[in-house]
């Protein structure tokens, strides 16, 4: 899997730290296997349940390591990164699954209607006056 410069310096700082060989575990478990999804689940929600002392937005949402799967490929597609790309990386065996995040964008959504902007125009969001919001709200 392709990594950010800085999340490779991460996981060698971090490797350092544990002082673990190159064909161990980067994140083992409790007995020194490789990490499991349940594992990873198991870490995060308990992570989760702290964070929410202290951030109290965090209570009633569901967060999960298929949540935060969607939030990198949401920080994909906002950066740039194309959908192929992002399906390739994701594994979806098809172009189609992918479309998901496009509707789910609305500052996508934006960014292609400024793209149409007239010549005259300005690029944005409809403001409408007071008069016109006043008019529409007497109909």
């Amino acid at each position: 899997m392709p990594l950010r410069q800085d999340a490779i310096a991460a996981v060698r700082a971090w490797q350092r730290e544990q002082r673990c060989g190159p064909q161990e575990p980067v994140f083992p478990n409790a007995r020194g296997e490789p990490l499991s999804r349940d594992g990873v689940a198991y870490l995060l929600a308990k992570h989760v349940t702290s964070a929410q002392r202290h951030c109290p937005s965090l209570h009633g949402k569901r967060v999960s390591p298929h949540v935060l799967r969607h939030s990198s490929a949401m920080e994909l597609l906002h950066s740039g990164v194309d959908c192929a790309v992002i399906a390739l990386w994701l594994g979806h065996e098809s172009m189609d699954t992918i479309q998901m995040y496009l509707h789910a964008s609305l500052e996508l959504k934006q960014q292609a209607l400024d793209k149409t902007t007239p010549v005259n125009g300005r690029p944005g969001r409809y403001q409408p006056d007071d008069d016109l919001l006043a008019f529409l709200k007497s109909l």
